[in-house]
């Protein structure tokens, strides 16, 4: 769709950038809806940020939009609240929809679907309903075993992530992750961290993440410039990187993601692959990994921000 086509389409109706909320994701939230701000002005859009709270029904009624494009990380824009109320007040939106909004939050639910559907993902336990962590720590530790990793179920950026290398420390690590909400332990397998971005139907360049002071590309990695070496493409033969390709295709499409998303993976060996989860709503500030992808396939900010306001125009 051609700046020209999306400006007819939207016609008088004024452009949202929802941003901010209330996550642990907030900043980055509002540094992504930031930037795409700039872009829809310089484009020449009649377009209004509106940073997200609790009373987020009378923060968009006030603004008066007629479209949203959603730049929210984390709850209430990445697990389905706010599509929610968009659809209810009538208002179309950028990004997946409700359901696969709130499946691609909830890492346990998504990785069971992921095994169901044969696309490979690191094994995992989540504790059950009133489960103690200690206990949940066991069942782990029975089924792969140290290292493992412990994980929120639904926090984006690496959030309250840690690697877990023995007995000795692993129950604070599970509450300290607990203050966030549910947990996963997953097991750890080493390798090449990569990511590959969606837009529309087409697959971007893969990108390799290589932390420089980390020891893995955690929130700090991935928000403090220079922290994180970028490889575009990633280091991959050909036949590795056809295969995350489709597996990134296939995990976008088995949650029913649209617009935009960016899948995850760790790369064992450089050639077994495994989705470690589906970003439903991607970073876009100056550092993020959708935007460094997008460049390297030869599409600019401002034409990545048209092509993802031009699924919401086309529906």
């Amino acid at each position: 769709m051609t700046l020209k086509e999306a400006r007819r389409r939207l016609g008088r109706r004024r452009l949202g950038v929802l941003m901010g909320g209330w996550s642990a994701e907030r900043e980055v939230s509002l540094r992504s809806g930031a930037k795409v701000l700039d872009s829809l002005g310089r484009q020449g859009f009649d377009a209004v940020g509106i940073d997200i709270t609790r009373e987020f029904a009378a923060d968009i009624a006030r603004a008066g939009i007629g479209l949203a494009f959603v730049m929210l990380h984390g709850r209430p824009g990445e697990d389905g609240t706010i599509q929610g109320f968009l659809e209810l007040a009538g208002i179309p939106y950028t990004g997946s929809g409700v359901a696969a909004s709130a499946v691609g939050m909830d890492k346990r639910l998504s990785k069971t679907l992921f095994e169901r559907a044969g696309i490979p993902t690191p094994e995992f336990v989540a504790p059950g309903p009133g489960e103690d962590p200690a206990a949940a720590l066991g069942r782990a530790e029975r089924a792969f075993g140290f290292p493992m990793v412990v994980k929120p179920a639904a926090e984006g950026s690496s959030v309250g992530v840690e690697i877990l290398r023995g007995p000795r420390g692993a129950l604070a690590a599970c509450r300290r992750a607990r203050r966030h909400g549910d947990i996963l332990l997953e097991r750890f397998v080493p390798g090449m961290e990569a990511t590959v971005g969606i837009v529309g139907r087409e697959v971007l360049p893969i990108l390799e993440l290589v932390p420089k002071r980390r020891a893995f590309y955690d929130y700090k990695a991935k928000y403090t410039r220079g922290a994180t070496e970028f490889i575009l493409p990633a280091r991959l033969a050909p036949r590795v990187a056809r295969r995350v390709g489709e597996l990134a295709l296939r995990a976008h499409d088995l949650l029913g993601c649209r617009d935009l998303s960016r899948v995850d993976f760790i790369i064992e060996a450089g050639r077994r692959p495994r989705v470690l989860e589906v970003n439903t709503l991607p970073g876009m500030t100056d550092i993020s990994d959708l935007p460094a992808e997008a460049a390297a396939a030869g599409i600019g900010y401002d034409e990545l921000v048209l092509r993802i306001l031009a699924g919401a125009l086309g529906r």
